[in-house]
């Protein structure tokens, strides 16, 4: 296979941007090709492209940081970091504590990563642009300008993703030149660079088909996904951040940092991104293309099979991932396996290092059937006789494992896979980058902003209310629906309406990698991490000292679900088991209010307020020949 060697400063000197294979990429092109010979051949062009989609598959970008180290805290999400020592270490435990180190090597990992990603998808707009395949009345003009919009949005995304992480990036959107003339980049305001990325996706829908068309599916970049795409960037864009410097005609975040202010766009700009929101997300609802799949349970479960839902095409894009090759979602992130078992194999493959925590659990109505598609308060470990067994958690609230990623849903293909290795074996999960609730959730939160929470948008005819109400309603069994869209029918336009909003994001999406962000824009990034901390010192004043259930009668090695005493301890506790459960904590000088709660995403306010972004890696500036500084206070 032939190997590129690029020296590009951006991405450290001396990167490597090869060809490799999967399952389910063709990378693949005849050593000798030129460029030019490439990109004059649609087979060739598809295989470059595909080197894009590669770059997705990799730790340092949507298999671990994007979506784990750089998705969390937030309010209702932890990593594993508990106490002094752990929040303050130099990985990704004091990282999403908000107390990152610049020495940590996975930052620049990540920068070199998602730069590498996007000099390959430059290559093929650049080329495409180039290729005489693209003149009026060629036959394989629209396969190559199809191409052209996968490149611009995987590009548009991979940018996203690095001004969320870091503030202001450089700007690269042409290939590297022979000379070096362009290698060496400082950073350019994020919100030119999120005009650029507007402006290209709009030119990328137009070429691009619809999921489910064309030979098209949701692991690949589709119209749908671009719409959506743009209007997260919109919404982006009209929310806080924390900024280098003050930006006149920008309005501050209370109480926020003097020298590095939390700032949003004026009043008329943002009334700007919002209609052009609502546009991009209407035209996703009024194409029909996505719909909610009925049951939540259901679409999760796909996942975990590895299967594409393309009866609802609920998700608009996943990346695409393959057993023993990558995909980190249902090992760092989901119910855990404890240890080695007969069942699962010697590694015990998960190390759920992502969690949940029991004053979100608390904030559940009781008859929402996404709690415990989000909640596993258990793991699983080695039973007697070479069985498995499902132990119960105890007084751990801020340590609860993710249940939407669950071992025992998992493919075959899979578990043979772990059963015959000593060492872990990728799971091969997709990694969800959009769901059609949160297009639902965003049109509604835009449309509330503009007009209020009654008004339809352009073309969909739903308004605001009822697509709150589509996703409300979803997640609550049929007896019990009429409650939800009571709820929803009960709130006023306006504040209410959004702080509903605010609530139902939190239930729909734990875990995937969206409420960071929400709470970021939204400027309560901190509000909500304190209050999620009050709510803990309540809840241990009215939650049971111990919590009882029992396990199946027909499988003894499983928890009971419908057992389970969460509220209250039953009056006769005969056949239950037991474990000591959150009120049995001191309010004073328990553990987990002591040692615990202080120091859970501590360095956000400290020493500079609303410091949410993280650094660029020592190695990266140091390799930047004095284009590249840090900021805010780093």
């Amino acid at each position: 296979m032939k190997k590129i060697f690029k020296s590009f400063a951006i991405v450290g000197i001396g990167a490597i941007i090869l060809t490799s294979c999967s399952d389910f990429l063709d990378q693949t092109s005849p050593s000798e090709m030129t460029g030019d010979a490439v990109f004059n051949s649609t087979t060739y062009t598809q295989q470059a492209l595909n080197k894009v989609y590669a770059g997705l598959t990799k730790d340092e970008t949507y298999v671990q940081s994007v979506p784990i180290h750089f998705g969390m805290n937030s309010d209702i999400e932890l990593v594993d970091g508990l106490g002094a020592t752990n929040s303050n270490s130099n990985n990704e435990r004091g990282t999403c504590n908000y107390n990152p180190q610049l020495s940590w090597s996975k930052l620049n990992n990540n920068w070199k990563g998602m730069y590498e990603a996007i000099e390959n998808a430059n290559i093929v707009v650049e080329s495409i642009e180039g290729s005489a395949l693209i003149a009026e009345g060629n036959a394989s003009r629209s396969k190559m300008l199809m191409f052209k919009g996968e490149a611009l949005t995987l590009r548009a995304m991979l940018y996203l993703d690095l001004i969320r992480t870091y503030g202001d990036v450089p700007m690269k959107f042409e290939t590297t030149n022979t000379d070096g003339s362009n290698i060496y980049l400082g950073k350019t305001d994020r919100d030119v660079i999120m005009e650029r990325l507007i402006t290209d996706l709009e030119e990328a829908i137009g070429y691009l088909p619809w999921a489910g068309t064309s030979g098209y599916t949701t692991e690949k970049m589709t119209k749908g996904f671009a719409h959506g795409l743009l209007a997260r960037i919109a919404m982006t864009y009209a929310g806080y951040s924390i900024r280098e410097s003050s930006k006149s005609g920008y309005e501050n975040m209370p109480d926020c940092d003097a020298t590095y202010p939390t700032q949003r766009p004026g009043t008329e700009k943002r009334r700007e991104l919002y209609t052009l929101a609502v546009k991009h997300l209407d035209a996703i609802i009024a194409s029909g293309y996505h719909k909610l799949n009925p049951s939540y349970e259901n679409e999760w479960y796909l996942l975990n099979q590895l299967t594409l839902d393309q009866t609802y095409q609920e998700n608009l894009y996943e990346v695409a991932h393959g057993v023993s090759f990558s995909g980190e979602m249902g090992y760092t992130i989901g119910v855990r396996i404890n240890g080695k078992t007969t069942y699962y194999g010697a590694k015990g493959n998960s190390s759920g290092k992502v969690k949940v925590t029991a004053p979100f659990f608390w904030s559940f109505n009781k008859n929402d059937q996404r709690r415990d598609l989000t909640f596993a308060n258990f793991d699983i470990r080695e039973g007697d006789n070479g069985n498995t067994i499902e132990t119960m958690q105890g007084n751990s609230p801020f340590g609860i494992y993710l249940a939407k990623w669950d071992p025992r849903k998992m493919t075959d293909k899979w578990l043979n896979a772990a059963r015959a290795s000593a060492d872990k074996v990728a799971t091969g999960i997709n990694n969800v980058i959009m769901r059609y609730s949160d297009v639902l959730l965003l049109y509604a939160e835009a449309l509330n902003e503009l007009q209020g929470a009654d008004a339809v948008g352009p073309t969909c005819g739903l308004s605001a209310r009822k697509a709150f109400e589509e996703v409300r309603s979803r997640a609550f069994a049929e007896t019990h629906k009429a409650e939800a869209i009571s709820y929803v029918n009960s709130l006023s336009s306006g504040d209410e309406f959004f702080n509903a909003l605010v609530d139902e994001r939190a239930w729909e999406f734990a875990g995937e990698a969206i409420r960071k962000w929400d709470l970021i824009r939204w400027g309560l990034l901190s509000q909500k991490i304190e209050e999620a901390k009050a709510a803990y010192k309540e809840l241990i004043k009215v939650a049971p000292k111990k919590l009882y259930y029992k396990m199946k009668a027909d499988k003894p090695g499983e928890i009971d679900p419908e057992s389970i005493c969460w509220y209250e301890e039953p009056q006769v506790t005969t056949d239950y088991k037991s474990v000591n459960f959150w009120g049995s904590e001191n309010e004073e000088t328990g553990s987990n209010v002591v040692d615990n709660l202080p120091y859970i995403s501590a360095g956000l306010n400290t020493p500079v307020i609303n410091r949410h972004v993280f650094p660029i890696g020592a190695t990266t500036i140091s390799d930047s020949n004095g284009t590249l500084q840090n900021s805010y206070g780093f």
